[in-house]
Order: C-alpha cells, then structure tokens, then sequence
C-alpha cells in the first residue's frame, strides 16, 4: 500500500481545520447542557446487561 502524498496530507489537514471550526461553537453549550442534565444510568445499564443475557444465551445453545 502506498503511503500518502504531501497534497493528501495537507487536503486532510485541512479538512480537519474546517471540522473543528464548524462544531467548534457547539462544544461548550453541549458541555453545558451534558452537566445539567439528569443522571440515566439504567438507561445505560440495561441494554448492556441485555446484550449480554442474549451473547450468554447464544453460547449456551452452542
């Protein structure tokens, strides 16, 4: 595989530049908000642990 050029690398480089200032402005309200907000680990807890009653379930029918 052939490694990537110097205009690749600056095209990239670029591209990364205008990412970062197009959600720029967003990241800090987003901050914000995250810390505001209501803790919901069950709603975090029990798709996990569902995920993995049903990988435990497809081993044991193995």
């Amino acid at each position: 595989m052939e490694a990537i050029s110097t205009w690749e690398m600056v095209l990239v480089g670029a591209l990364v530049v205008l990412v970062l200032f197009w959600i720029g402005p967003g990241i800090k309200p987003m901050l914000e908000q995250s810390r505001q907000a209501e803790k919901d680990w069950a709603g975090l807890l029990i798709p996990i642990i569902a995920v993995i009653l049903f990988v435990l379930l497809l081993i044991s029918m193995v």
